[in-house]
């Protein structure tokens, strides 16, 4: 039987990155306070990668990202997570770099320990649930994408990855079998659901689906499954459908089956090569608005909410 919505809650194992982990974390928050964040430590742009060259460790963006999603819609939430998306303007050094970031790396030089740090920044902003790096070695992208030019090429690192526009035949991850934190393999044995998605397809979704030990567990897991697709394709998924997402998934974790497939109804032109494709994952499509008014391309984050309560309530566990 499936727990109760609200004080305590379904246990959720969210997994992804960016601005669609942000979403998916934001609506979340709102159902429950059993919330664990697996995200993906591959970034190498911006902040993140000017820190994870000079310091040798992960990244932390999308990390602060998923403890900013978690804070509290008070005003003691609100302002810090203000306070950890604050960027430095300067002429210096330490333009653009992110507070939340400098906070991140100071509490894991003092702790000696990722996920102990991030559990003392999830305690000083009250945070609903828990965010753990989805592995505890950075990440390295690798994409053999097509070339109009010169056929197949090869691009390195997630920030390349994330900005081309040439399909993508294949995507790995270097080291190719990182270690990973007991706490994430324990929350996905321990939840009710895994939420894959919303999120940059191959630098933020199926990164998770490339570690082997997060896989195998992934596989073994009782919990239900739910793969949240994107409103529209960008820069990695150009060519891609709703069901070309869904395929993708299955080509990468065969073994890994699923229980639902969301959909905003806007968002899929076709609905019959997308249930098929769920199908092959064994599960079926639900579809639900799930888009910001102003933006199609984002999930507003109480429609998200509205549509995971629905299947919460309706998915038997």
């Amino acid at each position: 039987m499936q727990p109760p919505i609200g004080a305590g809650g379904v246990k959720v194992v969210a997994l992804g990155g960016g601005h669609g982990l942000y979403a998916s974390l934001s609506a979340l928050k709102l159902l429950t306070r059993q919330i664990t964040a697996i995200v993906t430590v591959a970034d190498d742009g911006g902040s993140s990668g000017r820190l994870r060259k000079e310091l040798g460790g992960l990244p932390p963006g999308d990390l602060r990202m998923a403890l900013s999603a978690l804070c509290e819609d008070s005003q003691w939430g609100q302002t810090w997570r203000d306070v950890l998306q604050y960027r430095f303007r300067s002429e210096g050094e330490l333009n653009g770099h992110a507070l939340g970031n400098l906070l991140i790396e100071g509490l894991w030089d003092l702790l000696g320990d990722s996920v102990d740090g991030l559990d003392w920044v999830g305690k000083l902003l009250d945070v609903r649930g828990r965010v753990i790096p989805m592995a505890g070695a950075p990440l390295e992208i690798e994409a053999d994408v097509v070339d109009s030019e010169r056929g197949t090429a090869t691009l390195y690192g997630q920030n390349n990855v994330a900005k081309s526009r040439a399909p993508i035949r294949d995507i790995r991850i270097t080291p190719a079998d990182p270690p990973v934190y007991p706490e994430a393999l324990a929350a996905i044995t321990e939840a009710d659901w895994v939420i894959f998605g919303p999120g940059s397809w191959f630098t933020s979704v199926i990164p998770h689906l490339l570690v082997p030990r997060l896989r195998e567990a992934l596989e073994r897991s009782r919990a239900k499954k739910m793969l949240v697709l994107n409103l529209q394709a960008d820069s990695e998924t150009v060519r891609f459908d709703a069901a070309a997402h869904v395929l993708s998934f299955h080509e990468r974790a065969p073994s890994l089956p699923l229980d639902i497939v969301l959909a905003d109804p806007d968002a899929v032109q076709t609905w019959e090569p997308l249930r098929a494709a769920a199908a092959l994952c064994g599960a079926r499509v639900m579809a639900h608005p799930v888009a910001t008014s102003t933006d199609l391309s984002r999930h507003d984050p109480l429609y998200l909410a509205a549509a995971y309560r629905r299947i919460f309530l309706e998915v038997a566990h």
